[in-house]
């Protein structure tokens, strides 16, 4: 599936650097940076619980924030860009 993570880090907090930091590592291990603190990911529902248990992990939950948007296997007709495009191009061979 098909799946939109966005995230809002307290850097102005102690440590949020680094929260913020480790969130974009994990989330490069799922998915490719589309925007600063966009990602889009294509995964499995395995994957997704484990990439939201780690994330949990990681974030102040008082203080940040991660959203996930589920699109689904139809996304291509969800997702309209205007602009520099630096989604992931499915339609070629993907090698992971």
């Amino acid at each position: 599936m098909f799946v939109l993570i966005t995230y809002d880090v307290n850097i102005t907090s102690p440590h949020g650097a680094k929260r913020l930091r480790n969130v974009a590592r994990a989330c490069i291990d799922y998915g490719k940076r589309v925007q600063n603190s966009v990602f889009e990911c294509i995964l499995t529902e395995a994957q997704l619980v484990m990439l939201r248990n780690k994330l949990n992990t990681i974030i102040d939950s008082e203080q940040d924030s991660i959203r996930f948007y589920i699109l689904g296997k139809n996304w291509k007709n969800k997702v309209d860009t205007i602009g520099k495009n630096d989604g992931i191009d499915f339609s070629g061979e993907l090698i992971i």
